[in-house]
This record gives structure tokens, sequence and C-alpha cells, in this order.
């Protein structure tokens, strides 16, 4: 949640954003304040049926077990959650898991490269909509939802009013808030792809201009240029992949892909003319073929130069989706090997404190030097409006239970309380609800950069004033969610969001 602060003087700034949180004691949420309780009770059973030794046992176990919750690190995560991420990445290299390998000398009995992990069982549909403009469908079956992938092209920016950025920020914001009472809507992200420029849309652009009779030195300084700047340029592409849900209500039977591709043929339009005006610039829906191509670089960064080549010629590479996938893949405990790439994946746990500026994530979104191919991905779970007055009623509740539950409340529970009343307020006025996340991946073609690539992403990260660490024990689950296709993290969890932060 972001709310806007105007002065008469200076730039406008944003901030009051909102963590989720439960009522509790001593730290704990609401189901952490339960299991206290519990165990105050079995203590006393303890004591009133066993004795004394047996009391002190069971009040050092329940002890225990609350230390576990009530311990956190810098990134908010508990002694508990931290032992069971490590606990299921042994689990996983016990059982081999980690390792992948594809084609026909792989695994797979079927022998194409099928994509690995969360993306293994998806299926991809192609479908036109009301304008004749071709788009990709993906279907998740274990999440019941569909994706559709917008390309856009932003212009960034650079030469551009403050009053028009203010501006566009705004239309984003109310394109979000809108996304709440879309039909079916379950999630959104926005990634912002930087890689290398292989040159070959220049080349092409040059021979098609050159006139047979230029002279002899333009040519030569041509053939230079054309020469010398890819190895220096970079490509920023950006696209929005809106996530909807399979079943028509809740508990019915999943759509087909022709019915839900007859469904969203008539609401693409209006989304993308929608997001035309944010400043995102022309919005249009990737076809299967791109959507292919996109996935197919992701994992072999090599083919890009492959593909662009086959496009200066005038032609268009032909890629199923069952053969995107890498041919050989191996996740450990902090990084991401595929093909002749190497990923390492960061999840934000700390959102900018205080109030920013519209280009607070400038830097972090422009290419680097250090990193051949960096993605960041915004994760947007838009609320709808019969959920979120009683989201912020919720939040503003457990603020003010954890400010009065102690005769001197700290500093930062009297700021969260003004927070949520300014959120609440914000909300009554009409305002929308968005939780969000944040993926960054980064990606070098030597593993010998990779020490290179984390120290310019850990300052890349403090420019942002954001706080993010390494997925550890699933950098191959995150490297796909950090994907444009609309994967959500929270429908292919154990545990389940709600009881974790309960905790």
């Amino acid at each position: 949640m972001a709310a806007v602060e105007t002065t008469g003087r200076g730039a406008r700034t944003y901030g009051n954003w909102r963590q989720p949180t439960s009522a509790g004691l001593v730290g704990l949420g609401t189901g952490g304040t339960v299991l206290l309780f519990l165990g105050l009770f079995v203590v006393l059973v303890m004591l009133m049926t066993g004795g004394l030794l047996e009391a002190l046992v069971a009040a050092a176990v329940v002890g225990a077990v609350l230390l576990l919750l009530v311990t956190r690190d810098r990134h908010g995560r508990n002694v508990l959650a931290r032992a069971g991420a490590r606990a299921g990445w042994l689990v996983t290299r016990s059982r081999g898991l980690h390792l992948y390998r594809s084609g026909p000398l792989g695994r797979t009995p079927w022998g194409t490269y099928q994509l690995p992990g969360l993306l293994a069982a998806t299926r991809l549909s192609e479908h036109s909509d009301s304008y004749g403009r071709r788009f990709a469908l993906l279907y998740t079956p274990a999440a019941k939802t569909y994706s559709v992938v917008v390309g856009t092209e932003p212009d960034g920016v650079g030469l551009v009013d403050a009053d028009q950025v203010d501006l566009w920020v705004a239309d984003w914001g109310h394109w979000l808030a809108g996304l709440g009472d879309e039909p079916g809507l379950e999630a959104v992200s926005v990634t912002i792809e930087t890689s290398p420029d292989s040159g070959a849309r220049l080349r092409r652009e040059v021979d098609r201009s050159v006139h047979a009779g230029a002279p002899a030195f333009a040519r030569e300084v041509l053939g230079q240029v054309v020469a010398s700047y890819p190895g220096a340029s970079s490509m920023v592409k950006a696209y929005v992949s809106l996530t909807f849900t399979a079943s028509a209500r809740s508990g019915g039977r999943p759509r087909t892909p022709d019915e839900m591709g007859r469904e969203l043929a008539s609401r693409l339009p209006g989304l993308t003319a929608g997001l035309q005006v944010t400043g995102a610039g022309a919005a249009h829906p990737l076809s299967a073929q791109r959507l292919c191509e996109v996935v197919r670089v992701a994992y072999d960064p090599a083919a890009a130069a492959l593909i662009d080549d086959v496009r200066a010629q005038g032609e268009t590479p032909e890629l199923l989706w069952t053969d995107v996938g890498p041919s050989a893949a191996q996740a450990s405990w902090a990084s991401y090997r595929h093909d002749g790439a190497l990923s390492c994946t960061w999840a934000m746990t700390g959102a900018p404190r205080g109030h920013v500026q519209s280009g607070i994530l400038g830097r972090l979104l422009a290419p680097h030097r250090d990193i051949a191919r960096k993605r960041v991905t915004l994760l947007y779970k838009p609320i709808d409006s019969a959920r979120a007055a009683a989201l912020v009623e919720a939040d503003l509740r457990a603020a003010e239970f954890r400010a009065t539950s102690t005769t001197r409340p700290a500093a930062r529970d009297t700021l969260a309380v003004r927070s949520a009343r300014a959120t609440a307020g914000e909300e009554a006025s009409g305002a929308g609800l968005v939780n969000f996340g944040l993926l960054v991946t980064a990606t070098v073609l030597d593993a010998r950069d990779e020490a290179d690539a984390r120290a310019a992403v850990a300052s890349l990260s403090g420019m942002a004033r954001l706080r993010l660490r390494p997925v550890h024990g699933s950098q191959d689950s995150a490297f796909a969610a950090a994907l444009p296709l609309g994967v959500i993290v929270s429908k292919h969890i154990s545990v389940p969001t709600q009881l974790r932060d309960n905790l």
C-alpha cells in the first residue's frame, strides 16, 4: 500500500507500506500466542498431576519451542522457518530432486526438453482477442490458473517532466486498484529484463537502409558502428503477466483453454488500453511463439543470439512449449545452474522505509556491467474492495493491540498504529489494497563472475533501500517464479502463508 505526500516544494514522495501482522504477545502472532497459552495450560496440568520435575521439563520444552518462534533474523525469519528450509533442502538433495536432465538422453521418458519444477505440468495454447491479436494462454494445473503475458515498451523517464511522471504513477496505481474488481483475476507480475544486445537488429536496419551508391567512407563508418556498438549496449524488455483463476466460481470445475480464451478475448483490449496510459508504452499480448522464445532464452542465454539471427533474416524460429526447457539443470543452496549459465535469485523481505521518490528503483532496473542478464519481477496480488475493508481494520486492531499490550510501547509500535490508521483512511476514501513482493534474478555466463554479481545486487538493493535475501534451498523455484509466466508462489508451498504469518 502506498500513500502520497504532496508539498508545495520539492518532488512528490510515496510511502506508508504496511506488512500485514496479527495480534499477539511478546513478539508472537495469533497462532504463537495460542501456543503460549496451551503450553502454560500443559505446564499447570503437569504440575497438578505429575510433580514439580515433570512441570519443569514441560516448561522447558514449551519455552524452547516459543524461543524458536520469537528469535528472528534481520529478514524477519524465525529459527523454526530457517531450520525447516534447511531440512527441506537436505531431503531434496538426498532424493536427487535438485538435478534435472532432459532431452533424448535425459531422465524424461518422452525425450523432450520439458520445463523443470513448478513449470513441468504447464500447458500452452494460443487464441485471438477481439482485435485479432494472437495471445498465449498458459495453464498451470497445480494452481488451477491461466496466465496471459503482455509485452510493453516503456520509454523511461528520460527528458520527461516530473508532472508527467507523477501522472504515470497515479495512473499505475489506479490501474492496479481497478484490478481488484476484475473478475477472476488473482495476481499480476511485472518483469523488467536487461540483457546484452546481440546487434542483429542494428545490422538488419543498417543493411536495409544503406543505398547501393553510398560512398565507401560512409559504408566503412557504418560497418565499424555495427561491429562495435553491440559490445557496449543493452536491451531492456518489460512484461506484464495477468493470472486468472480457472474456475468461474469457488468450487466450480476448471474451464477449458478454449472457454477461457473466449472470455479473455473480449477483456484483453481493455486491460492493455488501460496499461498504455501508465507509461508502459505500446502494450500487446505475447503470442505463443514469442513466449516460447522468452523462456528458452531465460534458461539458455546462448540461444538469444541464434534467435536474433534467425529473425534478422526475416524468418521465425519454430519453438514448441515442450522444447524450451534446459537440457541440464542443477539447484544448489544459493544458486541455480542451467545449461551454460548460473543464476542467483533474491526475494524482498523489507520494502523501503520512510518516503521515497518515484525513481527509487531506477538503478536496480537499469543494466549492470557485472551481470549478464538481470530480471527484476514485481509481484502484485490485488485485493477486491469487499475484503480490503476487513483486512485494513484487522491490521489496525492488531497494531493497536501491540501498542497497548505494554505500558511502554516501542516507537515502532506507535508508528505502526499511525500508519495503519492512515491506510484504513485511504481505503475508506476509495484507494485500492494490493499485496506486493519482489524477486531479483542475476544471471552470469561464467561461474567465476558469481561473486561480482552478488556484490552488484547487494549494492543495487542498498540504493533502492530494499532488504533482499537469497532464496536459500529453493533457487530453481524462485527462478521460475521470476519469469514472466504469472506463477503464484503461495499456491505451491506446503505450509499456508496465513499460518506462517500468524506464528
